[in-house]
């Protein structure tokens, strides 16, 4: 039975300075969340493997994310951050691709001014991890798409991962311009796409499979199983769901698709891409 990798969760410390992004209504978010509490939830649901991912801009948070890993065998992979845009980043990053942990980087771009992906120093920044084999995971809001377009097609060597669909607007119900922007996006074939944080972008308390589905079929038909990885979220995905919850609602949507590409959306596309 092919295996069930969750390509996007997070893992962290928990401390309200280092972590301001976790507002008051976000409360049951305000602990740690370590390893072990992954390793629970994994079992439950049926998760083989994981990608974790970084939620705070701090090279210290990539170095423990690391050292999770190298401890914990169902983590298999590490989406970190580094700072590419100074002048040490090719330093640190020759440093950081030494770990055969280190799968990928971030920045979360949906927090930047709008030109920041962008600037010069930035994309001088990304083309430093040419010959690395690291992905780039692209955090944005669907308004960010069309300038995440212009800059995904500056780097064509690079293998880029879109996170959270690009956040569609799931509560108001609107799926244009987001959709048009998505298909775009997907024109580039260097970009694949999570299948992941929807239950925090619809209604926490009453979303429905039905609500997510337009948006789930529009990433389908843009991306194809063969670029589309699915991912929890976890622990954010608390806040609307719990984990099991989360591969219940994929699994149903994925029963009119093929074996083959079932598999490629529950763990063949992340391991592929991220070199599991």
């Amino acid at each position: 039975m092919a295996e069930i990798i969750d390509a996007h969760h997070h893992l962290w410390q928990y401390s309200e300075a280092e972590y301001g992004w976790i507002l008051p209504e976000m409360s049951l978010l305000r602990r740690d969340f370590m390893p072990d509490d992954l390793d629970r939830e994994m079992r439950i649901a049926g998760v083989d493997g994981a990608v974790v991912v970084q939620a705070r801009q701090s090279l210290a948070e990539t170095h423990w994310l690391l050292e999770c890993a190298e401890r914990s065998p169902s983590i298999r992979g590490v989406v970190g951050w580094a700072p590419l845009t100074e002048r040490d980043a090719s330093d640190v990053l020759s440093r950081l691709a030494e770990s055969p942990k280190l799968k990928g980087l971030r920045h979360i771009n949906q927090d930047e001014p709008d030109g920041f992906m962008l600037k010069e120093e930035f994309n001088r920044g990304i083309a430093l991890m040419a010959g690395t084999g690291l992905v780039y995971d692209i955090l944005i809001y669907e308004r960010q798409l069309p300038e995440a377009l212009e800059f995904v097609r500056r780097h064509p060597q690079q293998s880029f991962v879109l996170d959270h669909l690009a956040k569609p607007k799931i509560r108001a119900g609107e799926i244009e311009p987001w959709r048009s922007n998505l298909l775009a996006l997907a024109g580039c074939g260097n970009v694949t796409c999570k299948i992941s944080g929807m239950v925090t972008e619809a209604d926490w308390s009453s979303w429905t499979l039905e609500e997510l589905t337009p948006y789930l079929d529009a990433a389908l038909e843009a991306f194809g199983p063969e670029r589309l990885m699915a991912g929890s979220d976890w622990p954010v995905c608390l806040l609307a769901s719990g984990y099991s919850r989360w591969w219940e609602t994929v699994s149903l949507w994925l029963e009119e698709l093929s074996v083959p590409d079932r598999a490629s959306i529950l763990g063949g596309t992340a391991q592929r891409v991220y070199r599991l």
